[in-house]
């Protein structure tokens, strides 16, 4: 995966002028993805870019949530929890590109089988 795509689509995604900023997030999304893979898939396939860039948008919405999430009332501050949130948004992304990439993931299901 070439870290200069997954940066330049994190900018798409994000809206953040300077990735750089957000290195060690763009990383941790990069290895996020890196553990999903199947031991066959091509590292350089050019979905998990958009894959990375979208997780790391993700983890950046959960990080500015605090402050993203609160509306200022009379009686103070209050938590929204709005479907059209960019936590919201940037979830509906993840799934996206996970479907796209469906075939070079290990499956995210879990059956358990009883004796």
């Amino acid at each position: 995966m070439n870290i200069e795509s997954v940066k330049s689509l994190f900018r798409m995604f994000s809206s953040e002028e300077d990735p750089e900023k957000y290195a060690p997030v763009i990383e941790l999304a990069m290895a996020e993805v890196e553990k999903m893979l199947l031991p066959d898939a091509d590292r350089n396939d050019s979905r998990l870019p958009f894959l990375c860039a979208a997780v790391a948008n993700h983890r950046l919405c959960q990080i500015n949530s605090s402050r993203d999430r609160t509306q200022i009332t009379y009686a103070g501050r209050m938590l929204i929890d709005s479907p059209d949130s960019t936590m919201s948004f940037s979830q509906k992304l993840i799934r996206d590109y996970l479907e796209i990439c469906s075939d070079l993931i290990v499956p995210q299901t879990f059956t358990f089988a009883g004796i």
